[in-house]
Order: structure tokens, then C-alpha cells, then sequence
């Protein structure tokens, strides 16, 4: 749990993007026909969401030297996230995404361009030192040489006493097969991190349904010992390893505006929650607010989101 001597709650490692979420609702793609840009990229969100409930984050991404880079920039600093570990390259445009707006898990066509290229020398030993909470996904971890290098930092990382958390947001355009997701996956897990996954990732990771106990079985056996499956409109369950699952419901909604960032706001929520040192029950509670925020605003969360850390 907290170390007090780290002067890092969290560092976020991994994909910050532009999002461009359509505006018609309940349409795929192919039927939107205008869009409106968000900062994207699910540690981004996790760091900037840590930000604004007052916690120090830090962002280790990779933008291009254009507009949009300027614009990530901008919008992490407005908020708080130190930004001096964003290394920006000349020769490849910021990473793009396109998103169709959805109640559910939104279709979306992804140009990555320098997102990828995290390298060793922008996370220091003296970083992962001061350091609580070393946070990735799965997404960051299914391209070169964003891959090595974020493995290799996680181990580092778990020896000098940080305490690891993945979201594993697999789908499966973003690699080049089931096969290498699953041994990264299986990689990290070593680190016994944090496991945020969702009934969706698990579907397309393993292409089928699976009874809930085998995924977290499956984790446990990697060597996770806490894993959190969100369940959508049906709230969430908590595996730990030799204890008795636990659950909690939803919080309702009369109208969702927009799920994109749902799992990170539960994530961030949940990490901020742990961070304070927490009981589990208290951390997936906060998670389950800042969720239900999250699905009633387009975008990002409202700027209230302080208010949340008055809660604990």
C-alpha cells in the first residue's frame, strides 16, 4: 500500500491520443457524420482524472511536434499531470483515434503513429523510486517498442517496491495475434499487479464467454492477486486470491451520454481510493461513483470531480 515517502501516487505509462467521438449516437462508423476531439488514450485518462481528484500523476507518452501534440499538452498541464516525461518526435504525427458514440463498447478505427515509441530513457530508476503506483495497458503494450520497454520498466519497477496495475482493454486490431496479447499479458501478471478488466476485453481475449470464476482463475494463476471485472449496467466483481469473490452493483442512470472513459473513471477512482489506503469495498465504491459521473457526461468527467475525494 502507500509508501509515504513517494512523492508519485501514480505513474501512467502508456498511449495519450485524440479522440475524435461522433456525434450521432447509436451509429457505427460508417453512419457518423461529424465528430468532436477529446483527449484520449485510457492512461491519460487515468492520469488526468488522478490529477483533478488532487492526487500528483505523471504522464510517459510519446506525441508527435504538431497541433495535436501542443493540444495534449495543454490539456494535461490544465489539469495538473507533470508532463516532462512526454517525449515529443519530429517524424511521426500524434496518434489518432476515431470513435463512434455508444451506451456500449464503441466501435473505432485507430491511426497510431507515435504513440508506440516509449523508450527506456524517458522512465529513470530515480522516476520508478518515487513512484507508488506504475500504471499501464494493454493497449501501450501491443506495439514495439512501447512493448520492451514498458515489461522491462514494470519489472524495475516491481523490484524497487512500486506497486504495478494494468487495465488489460485488449481488442484485437490493435495486434498482431491472440497469441503474443496473451503472453504479454501473461508477463506483466508476473508483477502481480492491480488487474482492471471488463466482460467485453475478456470475450474478445479469449473469444468466448467464459464463467467469471475462470477469468479470474486465469489471473490468479499469472500470479494477480486482486482482480476487478466491471460488468457494465451490472456493476462490478472483485476476485482476490483465497478469499470469496465480491460484488457490488451499479450505480443507476436514467440516460448515459457517453460510456468512452467509463472503465478508466471506475479505474481511477478505484486507484485513488487504494492509494488512500483504503478497504477494497471503499475503493470499488469510489470507483462506481466516479463511473456513473462518467457516463452522464460526453467526453471527459465534469470538472467537480474533487468533490469525490471528500467522500473518503
Amino acid at each position: 500500500m502507500k509508501n509515504n515517502n513517494k512523492e508519485i501516487d501514480i505513474l501512467c505509462v502508456g498511449e495519450v491520443l485524440v479522440d475524435f467521438i461522433g456525434h450521432q449516437t447509436e451509429v457505427l462508423i460508417n453512419n457518423t457524420r461529424d465528430y468532436h476531439r477529446y483527449l484520449g488514450g485510457s492512461p491519460a485518462n487515468v492520469a488526468m482524472n488522478s490529477a483533478r481528484l488532487g492526487l500528483k500523476s505523471v504522464m510517459v507518452a510519446t506525441v508527435g511536434k504538431d497541433g495535436f501534440g501542443d493540444y495534449i499538452f495543454e490539456r494535461l498541464e490544465g489539469v495538473g499531470v507533470i508532463t516532462s516525461y512526454i517525449k515529443q518526435l519530429e517524424n511521426k504525427p500524434t496518434s489518432v483515434i476515431f470513435v463512434s458514440r455508444t451506451e456500449g463498447t464503441p466501435d473505432f478505427i485507430p491511426f497510431r503513429e507515435a504513440d508506440c515509441f516509449i523508450t527506456g530513457d524517458q522512465i529513470s530508476k530515480e522516476l520508478l523510486l518515487k513512484a507508488n503506483i506504475f500504471h499501464t495497458t494493454c493497449f501501450a503494450l501491443s506495439k514495439q517498442p512501447a512493448q520492451s520497454t514498458i515489461l522491462e520498466k514494470a519489472k524495475e519497477a516491481f523490484n524497487l517496491g512500486c506497486k504495478l496495475s494494468i487495465d488489460v482493454n485488449y481488442a484485437k486490431k490493435l495486434w498482431d495475434s491472440q497469441e503474443e496479447a496473451l503472453d504479454v499479458i501473461k508477463a506483466y501478471c508476473k508483477f502481480n499487479p492491480l488487474v482492471k478488466i471488463s466482460e467485453d476485453d475478456m470475450l474478445r481475449l479469449f473469444e468466448q464467454k467464459m464463467p467469471h470464476e475462470d477469468i479470474f482463475n486465469f489471473f490468479h494463476s499469472e500470479g494477480v492477486d486482486t482482480v476487478c471485472l466491471t460488468l457494465g449496467s451490472k456493476g462490478v466483481k472483485l476476485s482476490q486470491k483465497g478469499k470469496k469473490i465480491f460484488q457490488m452493483p451499479a450505480i443507476q442512470i436514467d440516460v448515459v451520454q457517453d460510456a468512452t472513459g467509463a472503465g478508466d473513471a471506475f479505474w481511477s477512482g478505484f486507484l485513488f481510493a487504494y492509494i488512500k489506503e483504503k478497504p477494497i469495498e471503499k475503493c470499488l465504491e469510489v470507483a462506481l461513483q466516479l463511473a456513473a459521473l462518467k457516463l452522464q457526461n460526453v467526453g471527459r468527467l465534469p470538472d467537480n470531480i474533487n468533490i469525490l475525494s471528500e467522500l473518503l
